[in-house]
């Protein structure tokens, strides 16, 4: 058996026969034919390629509405809106994520916050626009895959179409003589198609097969995925709650509102939906790399925690980054560190006013830390007068040591602590009613105290250092016990599990369209005029690819060897009068394939029967493959 490449001699088509006698209708009836033979290898709806214009109803115009909709067209530009309507999203301050960074936005572009306020660029995510996309592209998935679904059902529950009369029009087609009987040749090739897992059954003198349903089954899933994967956004989105909180070693955390440092959540979301449970900081270890290029490195970032549901027992639990403690529906993510220096603050009278570890807050990867010590009821002046107290914080974990320039950490372990303060006394306006930062002092109400060391206004200090304050005011000691903090997240989103999910099932369904090819093949057996039977077998597939014709060819070569060619077939295929050997009665037979003159393959004995592989001019791809031809630019 020899084989000839897609670009040599092809089989003889009968349209350039000078001696086909066959008229307009019987070409026409062969087209049809061919045409129910590609049928059906894809689910993809039909466009439609003119409006009609005046011709079309109120019905005709909803209808082509609908498939214009549901075309992967309008599909990819819905798909290139979503994601061209994220980008200010990503660029612009979100108010469902940050309110103070949006004011801040808005105070520095006074002239721009008209604008973004009318296209809902400060709210993106929940804009009527944005929403707008969403919803149609959701419709057009749904549109789309529902039709197809039970159009592909329907193909499933049916059976490969029947041979078409003129096998050779086909892409891949091959035929030999045999002296097995057609019965036998037909049995060989169902056995044999269906041991390699082709749907195969007999109809009249052919058997017909095909294969590749996971291709149309691998695309339906990617849409169906995408569906669910929009659906599990959504629900997240509208349904999630999110929010922080500072814990220093031996403080807790109750999962209540009132707990929160910030709190976000969904539209949807209700407060009595937050996980009743509560944990207690027990204690934090953070280590660092000391040397090469990488010191400062964090190499163990871990916090100890003990956290009980509602009603339970206590449980011991280390949070790490990436290793979040799960209660129930929540999530507790540990996100960031820092130091909280533990002060102690005296009136004039030597009476303890404030005594606690303050958390500063870091701004460099060595956690060079700054805050603010407010001391707001207890405390009195020299004369009696009530008061309140600030101090402005800065803290290094490891001191550089006095003039070595500015005062910045060297490393984030606590190797040498330093803390520097400023002293204010007057009014720290926390009872204005208006919103302030704890780590920052409002000074405008407030004077500065003159120190008699350090700088005159600060003073650094050792652990186990006392500043007093001038005029009888007090004093405040650095304690030698310095705490450390951790900041966690609390987040509680539905759909993520579904939203991973999808994005698996989509990546396998996008795989399995992608290189899985659905085809058909036929095997027709029927006797010749001479009673030797002839074998014709001819492939079909979606789309061209190089491999239907080597699995084509290398199913032929299996058949060939359970029904050799006949020992005259050689000698009638290269006489010159071989032609006239075909029966007139079985005008479905194929004429004689051209010589080839490719190296004879290593599967089939010498002189037998001839593979040729059509020219894709000769295919008729319009005729072959009409549903793909009709159907091009919309499937999704």
């Amino acid at each position: 058996m020899t084989h000839t490449s897609p670009s040599g001699t092809s089989a003889r088509d009968s349209r350039t026969d000078p001696n086909d006698s066959r008229t307009d209708a019987s070409e026409a009836e062969e087209r049809a034919d061919l045409s129910a033979a590609g049928s059906q290898l894809s689910t993809a709806p039909r466009e439609e390629s003119a409006i009609g214009g005046p011709a079309l109803g109120a019905v005709g115009w909803i209808r082509w509405f609908w498939r214009q909709l549901t075309s992967m067209r309008v599909a990819l530009i819905l798909l290139f809106l979503l994601s061209l309507g994220a980008i200010p999203g990503s660029l612009i301050p979100q108010t469902s994520a940050d309110e103070l960074k949006v004011q801040t936005f808005q105070k520095a572009h006074p002239t721009l916050t008209p604008i973004y306020e009318k296209l809902q660029l400060f709210d993106v995510y929940s804009s009527v626009w944005f929403s707008a996309i969403y919803i149609l592209l959701f419709v057009s998935l749904i549109g789309c895959i529902v039709p197809r679904s039970w159009q592909f059902v329907g193909q499933l529950r049916g059976l490969p179409p029947a041979a078409p009369g003129r096998l050779t029009r086909l892409p891949a087609y091959t035929t030999w003589r045999t002296e097995a009987e057609p019965e036998q040749v037909r049995e060989a090739a169902l056995a044999l198609l269906k041991g390699r897992r082709f749907r195969a059954h007999t109809v009249k003198d052919a058997v017909s097969a095909e294969k590749g349903y996971l291709r149309e089954a691998g695309n339906l899933a990617f849409h169906i995925a995408l569906i669910v994967m929009l659906v599990a956004f959504a629900w997240g989105q509208l349904f999630k709650s999110e929010g922080g909180k500072l814990v220093i070693e031996g403080d807790g955390f109750s999962n209540t509102l009132t707990q929160y440092d910030d709190f976000k959540s969904g539209s949807l979301y209700s407060t009595d939906d937050l996980a009743p449970f509560g944990f207690q900081l027990d204690s934090f270890t953070g280590t660092y790399e000391k040397s090469g290029p990488q010191r400062g490195t964090p190499r163990t970032f871990e916090a100890a925690v003990t956290y009980s549901e509602a009603g339970g027992k206590d449980k011991k639990a280390v949070i790490r980054v990436n290793e979040p403690l799960r209660v129930g529906d929540s999530k507790v993510y540990l996100i960031a560190h820092g130091y909280a220096p533990v002060v102690t603050v005296k009136d004039g009278r030597g009476k303890v006013v404030f005594h606690g570890a303050v958390p500063l807050l870091p701004f460099d990867n060595n956690i060079t830390s700054t805050g603010a010590i407010k001391v707001m009821d207890g405390y009195r002046d020299k004369n009696g007068k009530k008061e309140q107290l600030g101090f402005q914080a800065f803290f290094v974990p490891t001191f550089a040591g006095a003039g070595k320039g500015n005062m910045f950490s060297q490393f984030p372990a606590l190797d040498f602590p330093v803390m520097a303060l400023t002293g204010y006394h007057g009014d720290l306006r926390v009872d204005s009613g208006l919103p302030q930062n704890v780590y920052q002092l409002d000074t405008s109400k407030m004077k500065q105290f003159k120190v008699h060391t350090g700088t005159g206004v600060a003073q650094r200090m050792l652990p186990g250092e006392t500043m007093t304050l001038p005029d009888g005011a007090g004093s405040i000691t650095f304690e030698k016990d310095i705490k450390e903090w951790a900041s966690f997240q609390i987040s509680q989103q539905p759909g993520n599990g579904l939203a991973l999910a999808g994005a698996i099932a989509a990546i396998a369904g996008l795989t399995g369209s992608l290189f899985i090819q659905r085809r058909r093949v036929w095997v027709r057996a029927v006797p010749g005029k001479d009673g030797v039977t002839v074998v014709e077998m001819a492939g079909l597939g979606r789309s061209e690819s190089a491999k239907l014709p080597e699995e084509l060819a290398e199913l032929a070569a299996t058949l060939h060897a359970q029904v050799p060619t006949a020992p005259e077939a050689e000698a009638d295929a290269e006489s010159p009068t071989a032609e006239s050997a075909e029966p007139a009665d079985a005008p479905d037979t194929p004429s004689t394939v051209a010589p080839s003159t490719d190296t004879p393959s290593k599967d089939a004995p010498s002189g037998a029967a001839r593979f040729a592989t059509a020219d894709p001019a000769d295919a008729e791809p319009a005729a072959a493959e009409p549903a793909e031809a009709e159907a091009e630019g919309a499937e999704k």
